[in-house]
């Protein structure tokens, strides 16, 4: 009964409850958390000038790219190739269309390479030419797809030392005009100041970079596994395994002929 009244609400009453919600969400924050928050930031920007602005907004592009990527590999399932080798094995059991319906579900790249390859060799297996042709195409847009973002936070954790030391180096011009300035009333702890808040820059750009470095290169290294997953299990299934099935075949046929020779000696 309540859930109906609920549906009964109009736009209006439902955008009221939507409002409350906020404003109570609101209230039970301390303010004084978010003025300190927000008087931290701006004293931030008035030492370090424009380039820690531009740090700052580039530390929230990396974080969202990385959140991304991350969200991407966990949800389509890059990595995990347990489904994968069961419909491998089910193809080798010659149930082809078991094993194209076992990896319907599945979006990581090499899931959906794989899945391309069982269905052309289940459905056109006097093209295996065409076929080739095609997992290429299937694996380099899956795999462009694991990659995109990568690149632009490798380009993040590159430029941003740089951006800080541009910082720096400004800031250091800053304070030796102030120095020339002051002429013969120098003041040490001034000039220390200055230096220390020029930086300040190197270290904000520092701070981004080597978090974005690695997390690029950790996600770059995935990729590159998954890349290798593909062309392993694709191939398998291309060749059959032809390599291990002669070479099992010529084990066999070596030990039988001993086993004749020792039986007849």
């Amino acid at each position: 009964m309540r859930f109906a009244q609920n549906q009964r609400l109009g736009p209006s009453n439902r955008d009221l409850t939507k409002h409350v919600s906020v404003c109570v969400l609101v209230a039970n924050l301390n303010p004084w958390e978010g003025v300190l928050v927000i008087e931290y930031v701006i004293s931030l920007y008035d030492k370090g000038g424009p380039v820690i602005a531009i740090l700052a907004v580039l530390s929230v592009v990396a974080l969202s790219v990385a959140l991304q990527k991350l969200w991407l590999f966990t949800s389509t399932g890059l990595g995990r190739h347990e489904k994968i080798r069961e419909a491998m094995l089910l193809w080798k059991r010659n149930q082809g269309l078991q094993a194209i319906e076992l990896l319907q579900a599945q979006k990581s790249p090499t899931a959906m390479t794989v899945r391309h390859t069982l269905q052309g060799l289940y459905y056109s297996p006097d093209r295996q030419a065409l076929v080739r042709e095609d997992i290429d195409r299937v694996a380099g847009e899956e795999l462009a797809k694991a990659r995109k973002g990568i690149r632009l936070l490798e380009t993040i954790a590159q430029i941003a030392p740089l951006l800080g030391l541009f910082g720096t180096i400004l800031g250091m011009i800053e304070a030796f005009q102030a120095l020339q300035s002051a002429g013969a009333n120098v003041d040490p702890s001034a000039l220390a100041g200055g230096i220390w808040v020029a930086l300040l820059t190197t270290a904000a750009g520092l701070a981004l970079a080597i978090p974005a470095s690695m997390v690029a290169t950790w996600f770059d290294t995935l990729v590159d596994a998954e890349q290798q997953a593909i062309e392993s299990m694709v191939t398998s299934l291309l060749t059959g395994e032809i390599t291990a099935v002669s070479l099992n075949q010529s084990t066999s046929g070596l030990s039988a002929t001993l086993t004749a020779d020792h039986a007849n000696s």
